[in-house]
């Protein structure tokens, strides 16, 4: 990884890993320091309700550093990885206009994709995306989804096949990921984003990464995250929403609904947790662009890393 310093004045350092590796106490500490503001890139950070399953960022440290894209729907309402990509380049164009620096953080990465480098319909793809939409055809029947497909992207469902289930399907996932027709996508020109992104990656050894994910959502049941998933089930919202088909939040569902016990439920979700620390690892490490920082190899971490970000800013 090569970072070079003379580059635009627009620089948005972006910092990005797997969950639990300690982002957000970082990225705190860097905010205070270049005074930024901070661009979430948390795909479940966006909604309203769900705060300790997302590790959302406490009040205090969301009053005391101007934080974007927290808070900003509720669970049952629709917000694509496209519609955030083209909000967040506007927003941080508002940060540099009013002379601070923008602060990206976040480990979705179809978030950043859309920021840094828009997005086109050969890199979407979402596995469990694509398995929901294949389950709700075995239950309801490929006319049902492709019903669904003629209302999102008409143009599509035309060409298709009736029984085509495989690109009825894939063309649903591109919709839900990006917020728009893949049938569009033929009309994209490359977009720049504006600014010159300055990444860097997080990481630590790979079982102390597993014991602060234990730790985590050891801290998360405490903190009451059933009591959270039971006052969203109260609002009359459920797990076949998108924002609830989340790791922490599927597994407590599937307790109140008595499909698993109290210890099974636990055991679910930091076993998916390490499953999705996993996924994210692997989507990062293929972005040559990010410089790696083990913290567990630095002995000062938090000090050490800011050192290392800062002379690149």
């Amino acid at each position: 990884m090569n970072l070079t310093k003379d580059l635009n004045v627009n620089k948005v350092p972006i910092i990005v890993g797997p969950t639990a590796v300690g982002k957000t106490e970082l990225v705190l500490q860097l905010a205070q320091k270049i005074d930024a503001e901070i661009v979430s890139a948390d795909s479940r950070q966006i909604y309203k309700y769900m705060d300790i399953g997302t590790a959302k960022p406490t009040s205090k440290e969301l009053e005391n550093f101007p934080h974007h894209f927290i808070d900003i729907r509720t669970p049952d309402q629709y917000f694509s990885a496209g519609e955030y990509g083209r909000e967040a380049r506007v927003r941080i164009k508002k940060i540099h206009a009013g002379g601070r620096t923008a602060l990206v953080v976040g480990g979705s990465g179809f978030y950043i994709q859309a920021l840094v480098d828009g997005l086109f319909a050969p890199r979407i793809s979402d596995p469990e995306v694509k398995k929901h939409w294949h389950y709700i055809a075995q239950q309801n029947g490929t006319p049902f989804v492709l019903a669904y497909l003629r209302k999102v992207d008409p143009v599509t469902a035309e060409r298709l096949q009736k029984n085509d289930l495989q690109r009825i399907v894939r063309a649903i996932e591109v919709f839900e990921i990006s917020g728009r027709p893949i049938s569009e996508y033929q009309k994209d020109t490359l977009q720049p984003a504006g600014f010159t992104p300055l990444f860097f990656g997080l990481n630590r050894n790979r079982q102390r990464l597993y014991e602060r994910i234990e730790q985590r959502v050891d801290r998360m049941i405490r903190s009451g995250l059933v009591y959270e998933v039971q006052a969203l089930k109260d609002r009359g919202w459920g797990p076949d929403l998108n924002a609830l088909r989340t790791v922490g939040y599927t597994e407590v569902f599937a307790y109140l609904e008595g499909k698993l016990e109290y210890h099974e439920m636990v055991g679910k979700i930091k076993q998916n947790t390490r499953r999705y620390a996993k996924r994210q690892l692997t989507w990062f490490k293929r972005d040559e662009r990010i410089l790696w920082m083990d913290l567990d190899l630095l002995s000062t971490a938090s000090v050490s890393v800011l050192d290392g970000i800062l002379k690149y800013l």
